[in-house]
C-alpha cells in the first residue's frame, strides 16, 4: 500500500515538474518538494548507470575481455641484491633502495659511515 501511494506521489510530482520545468518553478518549490525531486533524480540516475554498466560489461565479454583483465602485466624487474649488511646480525641486509633500516640509521647516528657496512 505504501508503494502504491509512493508511486502515485512520484507520478504527480513528475507531472508537476514537467508542466513547470523552468527555473522559476524550482525556486517556488518547497524544501520537501525539492528533496523529493532530488531523490527521484538520484534513483533514476542510479538505474540508468546500472543499465549502462551492464551493457558495457556484455560488450566487453563479447570482445573476450574478462572483468579486471584490461591491465597489462608489469615488466619483470631484476632481483636487487643486498649491498649493506648489519655486522651484528648478518641476516639483516639492505639493498640501498627505499627507507634505511633501523639498524643502519642507529649505526649511522653513532658515527659510523655507510661504507663501513658494504658487502665485499
Amino acid at each position: 500500500m505504501l508503494d502504491a501511494a509512493m508511486a502515485q506521489f512520484e507520478d504527480g510530482l513528475s507531472q508537476d515538474i514537467m508542466k513547470n520545468s523552468s527555473l522559476e518553478s524550482l525556486e517556488s518549490m518547497s524544501t520537501d518538494q525539492l528533496w523529493d525531486l532530488y531523490e527521484l533524480v538520484a534513483a533514476e540516475l542510479g538505474r540508468k548507470i546500472t543499465a549502462e554498466q551492464n551493457i558495457l560489461e556484455v560488450r566487453l565479454r563479447k570482445l573476450g575481455v574478462a572483468h579486471g583483465m584490461l591491465r597489462r602485466e608489469r615488466r619483470p624487474y631484476p632481483k636487487v641484491f643486498p649491498k649493506y649488511r648489519n655486522p651484528k646480525d648478518h641476516s639483516e641486509t639492505w639493498a640501498g633502495r627505499g627507507k634505511q633500516p633501523r639498524w643502519l640509521t642507529n649505526e649511522l647516528r653513532s658515527g659510523k659511515k655507510l661504507t663501513d657496512f658494504l658487502i665485499r
